[in-house]
């Protein structure tokens, strides 16, 4: 029986396509955030202070009069940044990390996974709070937070990546021939483990923004009066029982965001897993 391609598998992956469809929704939002957005997220209008959604305001407002659904598309622009930076700042020293440690082994490998098991004692939650408390509630600080909280996830999936790739006949062959380890790693070795990070990573855009949305939640994120969802969750919480719409909106918005890239990277791990290809 004649197997059918990766691509083809990945396009019949139904979960799969569904979290694509999810993902380019919240990115076409985020691009034309200001042409879709009926009113301005930072202007108050304490005269249409928590109103239901109607027709001019199909998210209803929050305490200050400002248009949820409007706050929401901007928020999108917020979530998508976080998620992509909080990444690059995990993946890039948790890669490096993992290589190094993997490659060498011996001390050089004890002394790297003895910090990342440090880092790993600590729930993230309570890590990102340590370290945003230190550097002062703002954008940026969430952001290098969450990305430090993850950097041992990397470094110990890279590594047991390199354990095995570093056994491989055509590895040991680069390193007969005179292959210096730069070499070895940079053009050889991590080529080959580059489909659990980009896996990793794909699912770590959702898991940064939640995490960066329970900074918010707690008065640790973004500050006001930017709209992020995290922190308009946070404000709606005082108004459940008498507006419930002002926290309902933003957390239905984090909500999709981890339910799309979740569903995306479980495909995407189905697309670059070899055995399967067989199947």
């Amino acid at each position: 029986m004649k197997s059918r391609s990766p691509l083809s598998r990945l396009l019949k992956n139904y979960t799969a396509m569904a979290g694509a469809v999810i993902i380019a929704v919240i990115v076409i939002t985020a691009l034309l955030g200001p042409s879709l957005a009926p009113y301005n997220p930072l202007l108050p209008q304490p005269l249409n202070r928590l109103k239901a959604p109607d027709p001019a305001h199909v998210f209803g407002t929050d305490s200050l009069g400002r248009d949820i659904f409007s706050r929401v598309i901007f928020g999108s622009r917020i979530s998508l940044m976080i998620g992509l930076i909080s990444v690059v700042i995990s993946l890039v020293p948790g890669t490096l990390l993992g290589l190094v440690a993997g490659y060498f082994g011996g001390w050089t490998d004890s002394v790297i996974m003895r910090l990342m098991d440090v880092l790993l004692a600590f729930p993230a939650i309570l890590l990102a709070i340590f370290i945003t408390a230190i550097l002062g509630p703002s954008l940026p600080n969430t952001m290098v937070a969450v990305g430090i909280v993850y950097i041992p996830h990397y470094a110990r999936i890279v590594r047991s990546s390199v354990l095995t790739l570093r056994e491989q006949l055509f590895v040991q062959a680069v390193r007969h021939m005179g292959g210096s380890h730069l070499r070895i790693i940079f053009s050889h070795i991590l080529p080959n483990a580059l489909s659990p990070i980009i896996v990793y990573a794909t699912l770590g855009m959702g898991t940064a923004v939640l995490q960066a949305a329970a900074l918010g939640f707690l008065g640790l994120g973004t500050q006001p009066p930017q709209p992020e969802w995290g922190a308009m969750l946070s404000e709606g919480r005082q108004y459940i029982q008498i507006a419930p719409h002002v926290a309902a909106f933003p957390g239905a918005a984090i909500l999709l965001f981890v339910l799309g890239f979740n569903l995306f990277g479980d495909g995407l791990r189905d697309f670059l897993d070899p055995s399967l290809h067989l199947l």
